[in-house]
């Protein structure tokens, strides 16, 4: 976890003591059901929570003077809660395994995370519906190879990103329901030594759903998901950013980053203005996309269990949610406060003498009786013309002077193609679809 790159809301949920508090919630719960089975005295889940009411602090120092003794953690947290309750603490952990708190405590972390990712993402799709309104009918020119091809407008660019995200909303919910499992099932999850009940009651405690099969861990199957649903969020802010950053370049210049007063692009250059923002997102949504694959990996575990995902897991739960989280807000206030130009972006759009109404030249000699190859071949060497030209000529004063065209096309018709109006008209019909009449 790097601090420029952590929200203290969601890197809390990492902190040493928060882990242990999870614990502790877990055995108590545990020991609570243990209790009304009769399995142990109802004094020693008494003598629980009647010390964690005193809010005690957690000593993580303490706890990990003993794990090094220990060399294993759960145990060193177990010696430090029975030295501070007392006697009656040797009721807990009956029947229990260091997984069972271990991979339920990840299921808790990991479901407060989405939770927080939840709520980043809703308040990303405000932003992107309000922009995309804005600019609903703002003219603009939409590229394919980064070329020139057809009017847009620059709200559909923002709508598409919004339905984006919302599709991601909808993965992120499903990753939560999948991570959020709860597994008291002991050694080789075969509940020999404690009570399926006791896993029913903790889960229910906890929020979570119990977990059908454990094998003395979770199946890594839904850790994997969770992080790819993770790694493809990532990839989506990546898109975004990356039209920023090239609407954002000299050349185009439609739309950029806000540059707040006092703000420096360069320490050498007074003139800069550098999309450094969604840079960064490009490079945060790498390291997530880069944890992805170790999940996947923690898949394959030898028979029951062995520790292979444990190390892992340590670096990615933390690292991956805590940078997501941050890459969510920062590009929710790029979006939220990008400079939109329309007037650069009108002309860009006049820049190649009319060439992106080519297309419904082409349609229109055909449905006027030319084929489909000698219509391709008139339209494309009056169109080469003009991107020879770098845009100083005119597709439709070529068209008009061609003969072979206006045998065809009368010079009105030919004006008739060149409404930019007639690209927009479906805006609507595209909007409706995505927020709804």
């Amino acid at each position: 976890m790097i601090p420029r790159y952590s929200r203290p809301e969601m890197a809390a949920i990492w902190e040493p003591e928060t882990r242990f508090r999870i614990w502790f919630e877990i055995e108590a719960h545990a020991t609570d059901a243990l209790a009304e089975l009769g399995v142990v005295p109802k004094s020693a889940a008494k003598a629980l929570w009647d010390w964690w009411a005193t809010n005690p602090a957690i000593d993580v120092a303490a706890i990990d003077a003993i794990e090094a003794v220990t060399k294993h953690d759960v145990i060193a947290f177990l010696t430090w809660v029975s030295e501070n309750v007392g006697d009656e603490a040797r009721f807990m952990h009956q029947g229990m395994t260091s997984s069972d708190v271990l991979d339920t405590c990840l299921a808790v972390q990991l479901a407060r995370a989405s939770d927080i990712l939840l709520a980043d993402l809703d308040r990303l799709l405000d932003v992107l519906k309000r922009r995309a309104l804005e600019h609903k009918l703002t003219p603009t020119i939409g590229r394919s190879h980064g070329i020139h091809a057809e009017p847009v407008t620059f709200g559909l660019k923002l709508v598409e990103a919004y339905a984006e995200f919302a599709r991601c909303r909808k993965r992120m919910a499903a990753a939560r329901e999948e991570i959020a499992t709860c597994a008291i099932s002991g050694a080789v999850g075969t509940f020999a030594n404690i009570d399926p009940r006791v896993e029913a009651h903790v889960a229910g405690k906890l929020g979570l759903a119990v977990e059908p099969v454990s094998t003395q861990v979770i199946p890594r199957d839904r850790h994997a998901m969770f992080f790819a649903t993770l790694g493809v969020i990532a990839s989506s802010i990546e898109r975004l950013a990356t039209e920023v950053r090239h609407l954002q370049r000299t050349e185009v210049l439609e739309a950029e980053e806000y540059f707040s007063p006092g703000q420096k692009g360069s320490s050498a250059m007074p003139h800069k203005r550098n999309p450094v923002l969604t840079e960064n997102l490009t490079g945060l949504a790498r390291m997530v996309r880069g944890y992805v694959t170790p999940a996947l990996e923690n898949v394959a575990l030898w028979h029951e269990r062995d520790i292979s995902h444990s190390s892992v897991e340590r670096y990615i739960g933390p690292d991956a949610t805590i940078t997501l989280d941050f890459a969510l807000q920062r590009l929710t206030g790029v979006i939220d406060k990008l400079l939109v130009y329309p007037e650069r972006m009108g002309k860009n759009l006049d820049r190649m003498g009319g060439l992106v109404h080519s297309q419904r030249v082409l349609l229109a000699l055909t449905q006027a009786g030319v084929s489909r190859e000698d219509s391709y071949r008139l339209v494309q060497r009056n169109a080469m013309k003009v991107w020879e030209s770098d845009g100083a000529l005119s597709l439709l004063d070529l068209l008009k002077a061609d003969p072979e065209v206006t045998a065809a096309l009368s010079p009105q018709e030919l004006e008739e193609k060149f409404d930019l109006g007639y690209h927009l008209k479906h805006v609507d019909t595209i909007f409706a679809r995505v927020f709804g009449d």
